[in-house]
């Protein structure tokens, strides 16, 4: 009963974001590939990208079944936090107290989808990783095949949905499983017994990828494309540890502030600075329940040993892809993180009356602090009284995006646009589509082919308009700060074309007051018909 309130409950709360947006261009990703495999493309052969194929099919049958449009993939967004609410409680609640559990689920609900609440790979992996997870402690507790298929099955659909996250993940269960056969051999048989069950649920999805796309030829294509972030990703989207999505500009306001709304920012803040140290205490906690494992036997150390040998692989496949960003390591390794603060708020692990009276003190802290990032985070959708009206859905936004009234009043549904460089949602909610084989080209991260072939086809296709971002450029020390100097002072291929066979018609603002210029073809008037 508790579970099903916490489903429900965590749903109504993500209703608010229902319908809101900062037309982040990292949505338009899967949505615009789900769109395109609807109208009979193949990612890999038909449109390129690096993400495993996983995401764009599964929102591709959401589309098929309940309609394409942007409100249907936020709708699943609310399931999801529903899942990882009851998740986290039920995971908790193995080892701690019904405060503790409810207390990290509150945390979690009110900080972490919302701090990213957009329809991304990322939240579709972490739900299948959960799931496998889950099933996983079932498994250690109640020996059953069906709970190892389930690993296997949801394991599988996590490499289908992020390609290193999958691989991290079964690191972690393999780590955990095989510490648990090594402290006890009649447990390690009662494991093996059960392998079959595992492979039975993880090679299906996966040999059912590999037939489909061998079937549409295009097998080598997705081996490759798979395969292209380990030597081009990482290039310009190297990280720190930890680090927000804070720009230079916010940082300099916030030290131009008195000293008491600093300290205030500090504790709104704060859960910035906590939730990165999270998988870094899971190492600690592995070591401590390994070592309990192994000398003193505890039962409830299997738990533990599975929980923190999955959140250290998870780590150790975020920091890898050199992106260990807040987002990547925290927000989207999801509910397991959280259970490490559930632990260490559990006085019955570790009891002391010195540790107790530090948990109050830090319980206090982080319901204060927790919950004024979760009202920060809340400001948005309960101030957002625009209402843009797309071709996919009626979104609401402080803001109004004048690139996309004026592609809605000047382009037709189903016509080609070349949106450059970075803005892959456009193509989606205008009902437009690229002609090329990309929804978005980066300098530093596409090679100089990529660029050239994507140029080739804008000119076969004679493509009327392009929605141009000239200082784009400007922005990449910011959002992508690893990108080499040379590539931001090399030449401009993309750019280049663009401004030698289109001409400039409107300045327009975007939701983000970024400046985009709409342009059509020269041969073209800017008042005439496209």
């Amino acid at each position: 009963m508790i579970a099903l309130v916490l489903f429900v409950g965590t749903c109504l709360y993500y209703r608010v974001f229902y319908s809101y947006t900062v037309l982040n261009g990292d949505e338009g990703i899967v949505l615009q590939g789900a769109q395109r495999i609807l109208n009979g493309e193949v990612v890999y052969r038909d449109f390129f990208s690096f993400l495993s194929p996983g995401s764009f099919y599964w929102m591709a049958l959401l589309f098929k079944v309940f309609g394409s449009s942007i409100l249907v993939a936020h709708g699943a967004l609310i399931v999801y936090g529903g899942i990882f609410s009851v998740l986290t409680y039920l995971l908790a609640r193995r080892v701690c107290a019904r405060w503790c559990a409810l207390f990290v689920v509150y945390l979690f609900a009110l900080t972490a989808l919302p701090y990213q609440f957009r329809a991304l790979h990322n939240w579709d992996s972490t739900l299948w990783a959960c799931l496998a997870l889950y099933f996983a402690v079932r498994l250690l507790e109640t020996p059953h095949w069906g709970f190892a298929l389930a690993v296997g099955a949801f394991a599988s659909l996590t490499c289908l949905s992020e390609q290193s996250k999958g691989a991290g993940l079964l690191l972690g269960l393999a780590a955990g499983f095989g510490a648990v056969m090594w402290s006890n051999r009649r447990e390690g048989r009662i494991v093996l017994s059960y392998v079959w069950a595992f492979l039975a649920g993880f090679a299906p999805p996966l040999l059912l990828t590999v037939a489909y796309f061998a079937a549409h030829h295009s097998l080598p294509q997705m081996l490759a494309d798979c395969l292209w972030p380990l030597q081009h990703y990482s290039s310009v989207n190297s990280l720190p540890y930890g680090s927000p999505e804070l720009v230079d500009a916010e940082v300099e306001k916030a030290r131009m502030l008195p000293w008491s709304m600093q300290l205030g920012m500090l504790v709104i803040l704060s859960p910035y600075f906590i939730l990165p140290v999270l998988p870094i205490l899971a190492a600690g906690f592995l070591a401590v329940w390994l070592f309990r494992l192994w000398w003193w036997k505890e039962k409830n150390a299997r738990y533990f040993v599975m929980v923190c040998s999955t959140l250290v692989a998870l780590l150790l496949s975020v920091v890898s892809s050199g992106r260990p960003d807040l987002s990547h390591l925290i927000i989207f390794n999801g509910p397991p993180c959280f259970l490490v603060l559930a632990w260490t708020l559990e006085r019955s692990l570790f009891p002391s009356k010195f540790l107790n009276g530090v948990r109050t003190l830090g319980s206090f802290f982080l319901f204060f602090s927790f919950t004024a990032l979760g009202l920060t985070l809340l400001w948005g959708p309960l101030n957002a009284h625009v209402v843009l009206k797309t071709r996919r859905g009626i979104l609401k936004a402080q803001h109004g995006d004048a690139v996309l009234e004026e592609l809605q009043a000047r382009v037709r549904p189903g016509e080609k646009i070349f949106v450059y460089p970075y803005q892959p949602l456009y193509y989606y909610l205008t009902s437009t589509f690229s002609p090329t084989h990309y929804e978005y080209l980066q300098l530093g991260m596409h090679t100089p082919e990529q660029f050239a072939e994507a140029i080739r086809e804008v000119a076969a296709d004679r493509t009327p308009v392009v929605v141009f971002q000239p200082s784009f450029t400007e922005y990449l020390p910011q959002g992508w700060p690893a990108t080499p100097t040379d590539v931001l002072a090399a030449r401009d291929p993309g750019a280049e074309y663009i401004l030698s066979h289109y001409q400039p018609c409107k300045t327009l603002t975007s939701l983000q007051s970024w400046q985009f210029v709409f342009m059509v073809r020269k041969d073209l008037s800017c008042t005439g018909p496209l």
